[in-house]
C-alpha cells in the first residue's frame, strides 16, 4: 500500500470538494482531493450557477476566466400556470456583478475550477481513484485509504473532507445520524430540442397533467419532470407513447422535440432525498455539500449551497490547517455557520414540495395561480426579493485573500 500525506485530503470533486481545494491550496494549505471518475463529463448535474457564486468568483478574481466557458445567462425566472404567464423573479435586481444565473454545463465548471487548483504546487488531484475507508486512531479519523487503477493508497492527514455528495460512503461509516426530512417526488430528466423561435427564457409549467421545467440550453432544453415518488417503474411500464403524451399534455410547443424521445437510455431518474447530519464532524472528520446535507432540485441551489459551504469551511479552517492542526471547535464553527441556511432552505423545498408540487401533480381540475404568485408578477420590489431569496440564499459568504 502506498502512502502519502497532507494538511487536508478531501474526498469528492464536485462543486464543495474542488472550490474547498482550490481555496486551501490558494492560502497555502497542501491539498489531496480524491476524485473516483476518470473525468468530470456526467450529464443531468446540477448546472445552475446562481449570483452569489459568481460573485465568489468576482472576489477571486476569476469570474471574466469562467464566463469564458459555454454558458446561457437566465435573467428572469417565468412560470406557466394554466397557460397564463408569471414572472415572479428578476435577478436584474440585485446588488451584485452578474444579475443572472449562469446555465453552464457542471463539467466545464468543475474543469476550470480544477485548472485553477493545479496551477498551486501543493494541490494534487488524484482522478480514478476511489474513497473506501476512513482510517480511525483512538476515536480520531487520520486520514482515508483509497484504490486507483494500480494500487491501494493511505492518505494521512490532520482533517479529512467529506464532499462525495449524498451517496458518500464515508457517511455511512462516520457514525454520524442523519435526519431524513422526506421526499415525496423523484425526477426524470431528459433533453428535448430547441427551435430557433423558441423562447430563451427558463420556465416551469404548472397545469392538471402535471408539472415540467425546462431550463435553456442553448439548443436544447435541459427539462425535468417531478412524479410521485416510488412511481417511476409504473410509468416506465405505461411505455414512451404515454411518456411522451405526458410531456405534451404540460407543455404542447414540446410535442414535436418529444417524439424524439425514442429509448428509456435518454431519460435518466433523479432519486430525490432531503436530508442532512445532526452533526456534520467528528475529530478530524467533517462533512459538506450534499454528503451533508442532500438537497431537493426545487430551486437549483444545490450547487450554490454547496459552493457556500466550501467558501466558509476554507475561510474558517485555513489558517489553522496550513500549521498542520485542524481543533474541533473550528469544525463546530463551520456547521454553526452553514447549517442554518442548509436546513432553512430544506424547509422551504419541503414547503414546495408539499404546497405546490404534489396538488399538481395529484389535480385533475384546471389549477389557479395562488396570490403570492400574483402579487410577485405584479410588483417589482417583490420580484427584486424573490431574486435575493433564490440567487442569493441565505447568509451569503464571501471571500478575501488573508493577505
Amino acid at each position: 500500500m502506498r502512502s502519502m500525506s497532507a494538511q487536508c485530503s478531501v474526498v469528492g470533486g464536485g462543486p464543495a470538494g474542488l472550490m474547498l481545494g482550490y481555496l486551501l491550496a490558494r492560502q497555502g494549505v497542501e491539498v489531496i482531493l480524491l476524485e473516483k471518475h476518470a473525468d468530470f463529463l456526467r450529464d443531468f448535474r446540477g448546472d445552475t450557477v446562481h449570483p452569489s457564486t459568481l460573485e465568489v468568483f468576482h472576489e477571486l478574481g476569476l469570474l471574466d476566466g469562467l464566463l469564458k466557458r459555454p454558458h446561457q445567462k437566465t435573467k428572469e425566472v417565468s412560470l406557466v400556470i394554466a397557460g397564463k404567464s408569471f414572472t415572479p423573479i428578476d435577478f436584474g435586481r440585485l446588488p451584485t456583478h452578474r444579475k443572472y444565473i449562469a446555465m453552464m454545463p457542471q463539467w466545464e465548471f468543475l474543469d476550470f475550477l480544477a485548472d485553477e487548483a493545479r496551477r498551486f504546487s501543493n494541490f494534487k488531484l488524484l482522478m480514478s481513484t476511489e474513497a473506501e475507508t476512513l482510517i480511525e486512531n483512538n476515536g480520531q479519523i487520520t486520514g482515508v485509504t483509497a484504490s486507483d487503477a494500480d494500487s491501494q493508497l493511505e492518505i494521512s492527514a490532520p482533517l479529512t473532507v467529506a464532499a462525495d455528495g449524498r451517496t458518500s460512503i464515508l457517511r455511512d461509516q462516520s457514525g454520524l445520524e442523519i435526519e431524513d426530512l422526506g421526499a415525496p417526488i423523484d425526477v426524470f430528466w431528459m433533453r428535448l430540442a430547441r427551435t430557433p423561435d423558441d423562447s430563451t427564457t427558463s420556465l416551469g409549467r404548472v397545469n392538471s397533467g402535471g408539472v415540467l421545467v425546462q431550463i435553456n440550453r442553448g439548443d436544447y432544453w435541459q427539462c425535468a419532470l417531478p412524479f410521485p415518488k416510488g412511481s417511476a417503474e409504473e410509468i416506465r411500464r405505461e411505455g414512451l407513447p404515454a411518456f411522451r403524451a405526458r410531456i405534451s399534455n404540460i407543455a404542447p410547443n414540446l410535442s414535436d422535440a418529444a417524439e424524439q424521445l425514442t429509448s428509456w437510455d435518454q431519460i435518466k431518474l433523479l432519486n430525490v432525498q432531503v436530508n442532512h447530519l445532526k452533526k456534520w464532524w467528528r475529530e478530524g472528520l467533517l462533512f459538506i455539500g450534499d454528503a451533508a446535507h442532500a438537497m431537493s432540485p426545487v430551486g437549483g441551489v444545490g450547487v450554490n449551497l454547496a459552493i457556500q459551504d466550501a467558501v466558509a469551511s476554507a475561510r474558517i479552517l485555513g489558517p489553522s490547517l496550513k500549521m498542520g492542526r485542524a481543533p474541533d471547535s473550528l469544525l463546530a464553527a463551520v456547521q454553526k455557520r452553514r447549517g442554518w441556511p442548509a436546513r432553512m432552505t430544506q424547509r422551504a423545498q419541503v414547503a414546495a414540495h408539499n404546497r405546490i408540487l404534489i396538488p399538481a401533480l395529484n389535480s385533475n381540475e384546471a389549477l389557479r395561480a395562488p396570490l403570492a404568485l400574483k402579487l410577485l408578477d405584479r410588483f417589482t420590489i417583490l420580484r427584486g426579493l424573490s431574486a435575493r431569496a433564490v440567487g442569493l440564499g441565505l447568509r451569503p459568504e464571501h471571500w478575501h485573500d488573508p493577505s
